[in-house]
């Protein structure tokens, strides 16, 4: 199935639902000719993880297509904050006070307003980042009020080896007791799920 037949489909199953999702077609390791069938449909969400390689790829069709937006879906390190804020319009993985930090700096050094989704450890897995539940609310309160970061959502990566479901709807259920409303989730394995949830 070519790339355009994969995104018709899942396009098509967004449209019969009844929930508002933005489908980000994750372009990482994809050079621009490979995504370029997308762009020329008019497709504007796109997913990279590394911050350089982004910047090599996209820079050019950037300046010529404004409506396209980069969503940073990969760890990202406090080192590359301003890159990313350079490049990116939203960050969905931001989880620790000193990214924070360094992304509200970059966002005034280049006068940008991103969007970000907090990450959190859904799971409470060791080998995965992410903010733990009981400290989201501290931690949120710390990106909007100290920083005025516009956090609008969380973003989880459910544990790998079992069903997602109950994930996602745990993220859904804090993500609504804090008083946010969209939910970074779902693969291209689990993103009838993802919705459903």
């Amino acid at each position: 199935m070519s790339v355009l037949e994969n995104f018709i489909k899942i396009n098509n199953y967004i449209n019969q639902m009844k929930q508002k999702v933005t489908l980000v077609a994750i372009s990482k390791t994809f050079s621009i000719k490979h995504i370029k069938p997308l762009i020329d449909l008019g497709h504007r969400d796109y997913g990279e993880n590394r911050v350089q390689e982004s910047i090599n790829k996209w820079k050019e069709v950037l300046s010529i297509n404004k409506n396209i937006k980069l969503h940073m879906v990969g760890t990202l390190q406090s080192n590359k904050a301003s890159e990313a804020v350079n490049i990116f319009s939203y960050i969905h993985s931001l989880d620790n006070e000193k990214l924070a930090s360094k992304l509200s700096q970059a966002e005034k050094n280049y006068s940008k307003n991103l969007k970000y989704f907090i990450q959190i450890n859904i799971g409470n897995e060791f080998q995965k980042s992410g903010v733990a539940i009981k400290d989201a609310k501290d931690f949120i309160n710390y990106c909007l009020i100290e920083l005025n970061l516009n956090v609008i959502g969380l973003m989880c990566l459910p544990p790998i080896s079992v069903y997602p479901k109950k994930y996602f709807i745990k993220l859904k259920e804090t993500g609504l007791s804090l008083n946010l409303s969209e939910f970074s989730m779902g693969m291209s394995y689990d993103y009838k799920i993802a919705i459903e949830s």
